[in-house]
């Protein structure tokens, strides 16, 4: 362990004086955690995928949910992929578990780590940090409230007559929340996200230790990755916009800096849902997130789709791709965690700059009209603009009116974009299992995000997964067929190259890898047929039929051409 390069980030972060305890402290939980961890792979490649998941997705009566989770994974999983990513599993109040009580324990309707550990007996698994905030209910904040001295500096207390016009907001409500103390005193209190979470003050060097602390009890309780919630908020300072300034790269620098020293192998992703070019910063210079979430990627194919024109996704690919070449030659061990849905719903804010007003406009009227809705946030003047699409990604790619074979065909063709993409890619539950819009669920719970959160009971799960030409049927087996046959291949590994390829506006298309192991994967985005003229003809992996350089691709058709 590099003693100096620790004290020289707490020192930028806490000054000089302090650098020295803290550094010692750090140490301290250094050894602490040595050797708890298990032997991690020191790099994803080809084989590496990820199902994204609540730990109470899969549930049957009388056992915990985590252990129809693992019954789950062992038979429908095991060939296809090799992450799971669980959502927060600690006990919560709200937001689907985004409302953390206690960090360290598991929320006991899922089980216990011993329920994790024997998931990662087959699987490597996600863990989310939701750290930078915590439950209004949670012990830390309880005892600030009866005035522990202890917590006093835990969280983030400023004056209501302050201006904080210029703070980013991510939703519209409000920033600070009033909580009365057992003193009587009025505390007006940091809420970024609600007033059920409250934010967590990184400026108090017993938070930094907490979550150390928090991040290798994860990588040594089967862990292997960690998904930074929300951390580009993680650091404020008034008259900024208090999201992605110096001090929270810092801290994630340190972070990467004990989790490679201490837990070789673990990997740390950030997600910040906003522009591409502030998303990605959080690479530094290789020093920081070993992965990063892919935001623009579900917008803007979503946007290829309803458009039925790749010409906006394709620009934005080219500079993608020279922007992963470069940092492939630099050496750099990064790359982009790439998914189309997750358990939010479709970004805007990261179309910013790509995207027109008129082309956003659209897309939040389309997915209205498909009986999805839509999220705004706080522009800081007055005024309000879309922060999200909440939908399911299947029922946004689709009609209400297509037929099953309609449906599966034109949502598999997204899903080959996610899975011919360089990066890493993430598949969220329902995605893989041909789910469309919960309405019932999100009605009911008042919650947008529901549309696309439902939870299944494992026998019927089974059931209609085994009936054969229905929607889940299809689907499911396409996908766990589309994402073996991937990790088989080497140019879809994140190290090898990537070239978007000059096609019409109706198709979308890239090279992957290089010489005798690259594959062409062309796409077609439209209902009707469309030519397809390449520089030489392969074999589908797909279908195992032989393609000549000029062929058709049928309405949603897409192929992965390996080299003859």
């Amino acid at each position: 362990m590099n003693k100096q390069q620790i004290y020289t980030k707490v020192a930028d972060l806490y000054g000089e004086a302090q650098a020295e305890s803290i550094t010692a402290d750090i140490l301290a939980l250094v050894e602490k955690w040595r050797g708890k961890a298990p032997q991690y792979p020191n790099w994803v490649d080809q084989t590496s995928s990820f199902l994204i998941t609540y730990g109470d997705s899969f549930c049957s009566e009388g056992e915990p949910t985590l252990q129809t989770m693992k019954r789950f994974a062992d038979k429908y999983l095991k060939d296809a992929i090799s992450n799971i990513h669980i959502l927060p599993m600690f006990p919560y109040t709200s937001d689907d578990g985004f409302s953390v009580v206690d960090y360290r324990k598991v929320d006991e309707n899922l089980g216990d780590w011993a329920e994790l550990n024997a998931l990662a007996e087959n699987f490597d698994l996600m863990y989310d940090c939701v750290i930078n905030h915590i439950s209004k209910s949670s012990d830390w904040f309880q005892r600030f409230l009866a005035g522990d001295e202890a917590y006093q500096d835990y969280f983030v207390v400023s004056d209501p007559n302050l201006d904080y016009s210029s703070v980013t907001r991510p939703r519209a409500l409000p920033l600070l929340t009033p909580f009365t103390k057992a003193n009587g005193e009025i505390a007006h209190v940091w809420t970024t996200f609600s007033d059920d979470q409250i934010d967590i003050n990184f400026h108090s060097p017993k938070v930094l230790l907490e979550s150390i602390d928090i991040l290798l009890m994860y990588a040594a309780n089967g862990g292997r990755s960690v998904r930074l919630d929300a951390i580009g908020f993680i650091w404020k300072v008034l008259n900024t916009t208090c999201i992605h300034l110096p001090q929270a790269h810092e801290i994630i620098k340190l972070w990467r800096i004990v989790l490679d020293k201490v837990m070789p192998g673990s990997l740390l992703i950030t997600e910040t849902n906003v522009p591409h070019k502030e998303n990605i910063s959080y690479f530094g210079d290789g020093d920081e997130a070993h992965m990063v979430y892919q935001f623009p990627l579900p917008p803007l194919t979503l946007h290829a789709f309803l458009g039925q024109d790749s010409q906006v996704l394709t620009q934005w690919a080219k500079g993608l791709t020279a922007e992963a070449m470069a940092s492939l030659e630099a050496g750099r061990k990064t790359t982009y965690f790439n998914f189309l849905a997750s358990h939010d719903g479709i970004g805007v804010r990261p179309t910013e700059g790509i995207l027109t007003n008129q082309d956003r406009q659209m897309m939040c009227e389309q997915v209205e009209r498909k009986g999805g809705r839509v999220n705004y946030k706080n522009n800081g003047d007055g005024t309000q603009s879309p922060y999200e699409l909440n939908i399911n990604y299947l029922s946004a790619i689709t009609e209400p009116q297509d037929s099953v074979e309609q449906k599966a065909n034109k949502f598999l063709a997204a899903q080959a974009i996610l899975l011919s993409f360089i990066g890493v890619p993430a598949v969220y539950y329902h995605s893989l299992l041909g789910s469309e819009n919960d309405v019932q669920g999100m009605v009911e719970s008042g919650i947008n995000r529901r549309i696309n959160r439902e939870k299944f009971e494992l026998a019927n799960l089974e059931a209609e997964l085994a009936e054969s030409g229905s929607l889940r049927n299809r689907i499911y087996n396409e996908m766990t067929r589309l994402l073996a046959l991937r990790k088989q291949q080497v140019a879809f590994a994140p190290t090898s190259k990537q070239l978007v390829l000059e096609l019409s506006p109706q198709l979308f298309g890239l090279q992957r890898g290089e010489g005798a192991e690259s594959i062409r994967f062309v796409v077609n985005l439209s209902e009707q047929q469309q030519h397809v003229t390449l520089d030489a003809g392969g074999t589908d992996l797909v279908s195992g039929e032989a393609f000549e350089a000029q062929f058709t691709l049928n309405p949603y058709q897409f192929v992965w051409l390996a080299n003859e």
